[in-house]
């Protein structure tokens, strides 16, 4: 298993300073898919609730298609769309290191503008900020209200929305919290993921980016994540515990419906 051929179109994005632009105006640092195109998480576009209820919702994850339109959302989170209708809002950053101590506000145009970049490969998870989670629900009501959840929710749960931003090559450490799905709306995410019953080895301050490198090539088979790559219009539902880390192949919008 070698993260080689990621890493080194990782490396060629950095040494030119980004890539085109790209679905709905953003620009895309394109990585290009691994060598290897590894999924093995079930991809499901047929899936009825008593089949996610019985084999998926406490089980293992799933990557959904087809269950819901999005595209007015989609055609609202383009680029130019965002930056007319909320420019000037304050947003809040956080850290991109398991435990996301540190938050920044700034604007939202000075964080797109500005700060969705490429990420650094020799940054740290405390060094590196951005948009996701922290979302103030009044003040984007009027885009969130166009958005359509995945249908299957679960008993006793309340659903909660995190819509987020992020520059090629960011994305989240290993971490677990309860249920949820996440929607990529344009770009490409990949995951990692490992039941609550097999713990990562990891450090909670280096990114993503840096264990994809440094530690992922080294698994032995039985230490190997599931894994795949959401692209958009996907969704990928994870039970309750499971450990997962994200790293985005690309500047990304998403947004995940959490069950709390």
């Amino acid at each position: 298993m070698a993260a080689g051929p990621l890493l080194l179109a990782l490396g060629a994005l950095l040494a030119r300073g980004g890539g085109a632009a790209g679905d709905g105006g953003w620009r895309r640092g394109d990585l290009g898919p691994p060598a290897e195109e590894r999924c093995t998480v079930e991809r499901r576009a047929d899936l009825s609730y008593a089949e996610f209820v019985q084999r998926y919702a406490f089980q293992r994850p799933v990557v959904l298609r087809g269950l819901t339109d999005n595209a007015k959302f989609r055609a609202l989170c383009a680029r130019q769309e965002l930056l007319a209708a909320f420019g000037d809002r304050v947003v809040r950053l956080s850290t991109a290191n398991t435990y996301s101590y540190r938050k920044v506000d700034l604007p939202f145009r000075e964080y797109v503008e500005r700060m969705l970049r490429p990420q650094d490969p020799a940054s740290l998870g405390n060094d590196t900020l951005y948009f996701f989670g922290d979302n103030n629900f009044t003040e984007w009501a009027s885009l969130f209200r166009h958005y359509a959840p995945p249908p299957y929710g679960l008993p006793g749960t309340v659903p909660a929305y995190s819509f987020g931003i992020a520059g090629a090559g960011t994305g989240v450490p290993f971490h677990w919290h309860g249920p949820g799905y996440s929607e990529v709306i344009y770009g490409r995410k990949r995951w990692f993921l490992y039941p609550p019953g097999q713990t990562p080895h990891f450090h909670p301050n280096k990114t993503t980016l840096a264990w994809l490198r440094d530690t992922y090539p080294g698994l032995a088979p039985s230490a190997q994540p599931l894994e795949c790559t959401i692209t958009a219009g996907e969704v990928l539902y994870f039970p309750d515990r499971w450990w997962h880390a994200t790293l985005n192949l690309e500047t990304t919008v998403f947004i995940s419906t959490f069950l709390g």
